[in-house]
């Protein structure tokens, strides 16, 4: 008798997370079920066990599997190998340093079999040491099948395409069939900013679910937004896809102005925070800021930064230089 596909497939990568390990699969034994699968995504960890970690834990985990890269390629390569493995109806993520209620998994299948929605986005909850907060997904139409374009504006807001952990929420495998669902290989940072502009450009129907069952966490010592190291710059890359890829949209000139008042929005944060980045990538982090900037047209950016404030808007005249009469 030939065996059902699961029903939900969990991509977990997992890189120098040996400390978190145990907690991550308690986690998915707690939300276990006969038709769904567990698949891990071990990148080549440089600093502990983690994979001879996983191996002993996920005895215990039904329908899990544990495979390793030959060498280490990154967040969005070790989620597109999980991708390819996975047999699901529907595809969730889960970092390998966090963690889920009980029952959140089961939660979360309901939501996009009762909504019949492409996607559903939900809220999470963020924990720094003992602290916890909830982080809410901007959108405040909740449970009710929307159109995924009208949650990407207004320029000057917070909105969907600015919350993009491909782990809040669930994704049906159609959009996988249309090319949706994969990441851009070899992204180490803001792997999931072209995807989830992929995802609200390309798919008909989405949903938000008041669910928060995902614990995400923050100032881990071996999280990349903690390194200041070259892996960071590649946000440059992750943006410039966005906006390779606005090319030809029905709504270029709108989307387009949306995308570069975030990209300028990260890179004052990148520059504001940049005492913690080694010197030589402190120095390519200008220069790669200045060069960004300047292939935007100076009306383009005096539209994306009005309204960012003086110390930000300074700080991207003078790296770009030449600016005249922008707004803070």
């Amino acid at each position: 008798m030939t065996k059902s596909p699961p029903k939900l497939s969990v991509i977990i990568p997992c890189f120098n997370i040996e400390a978190y390990v145990t907690s991550t699969v308690t986690s998915l034994v707690n939300n276990a079920r006969d038709d769904f699968e567990f698949v891990f995504v071990e990148d080549r960890s440089t600093e502990d066990e983690t994979y001879e970690a996983l191996l002993e834990l996920t005895g215990r985990l039904p329908n899990s599997r544990v495979v390793r890269h030959g060498h280490n390629g990154g967040l969005a390569t070790a989620r597109n190998t999980g991708i390819d493995l996975a047999e699901g109806r529907y595809l969730t993520f889960l970092d390998g340093d966090d963690w889920l209620a009980p029952g959140y998994l089961s939660s979360l299948v309901d939501a996009i079999e009762r909504l019949d929605v492409d996607f559903v986005r939900t809220d999470h909850v963020q924990v720094n040491g003992i602290e916890r907060t909830v982080r809410r997904a901007p959108e405040g139409r909740r449970h009710t099948p929307l159109d995924p374009r009208t949650s990407i504006l207004p320029v000057d807001a917070t909105t969907m395409v600015d919350y993009p952990y491909a782990w809040a929420g669930v994704y049906h495998r159609r959009l996988l069939d249309r090319g949706l669902l994969r990441f851009h290989d070899g992204l180490r940072t803001a792997e999931d900013r072209p995807w989830i502009w992929g995802l609200h450009r390309g798919a008909d129907s989405y949903a938000v679910a008041s669910l928060r069952g995902v614990f995400y966490r923050r100032g881990v010592a071996t999280s990349l937004t903690r390194i200041g190291d070259a892996r960071q710059l590649d946000f440059f890359r992750s943006f410039d896809l966005v906006l390779a890829e606005l090319a030809g949209d029905r709504d270029e000139k709108r989307l387009r102005a949306k995308a570069l008042r975030d990209y300028c929005v990260v890179i004052a944060h990148q520059l504001l925070d940049r005492a913690r980045f080694e010197r030589d990538v402190a120095t390519r982090l200008k220069r790669l800021s200045a060069e960004a900037l300047g292939r935007m047209t100076e009306t383009e950016l005096n539209d994306a930064l009005i309204g960012m404030g003086t110390e930000r808007v300074h700080l991207l005249r003078r790296i770009r230089g030449g600016m005249k009469g922008v707004a803070a």
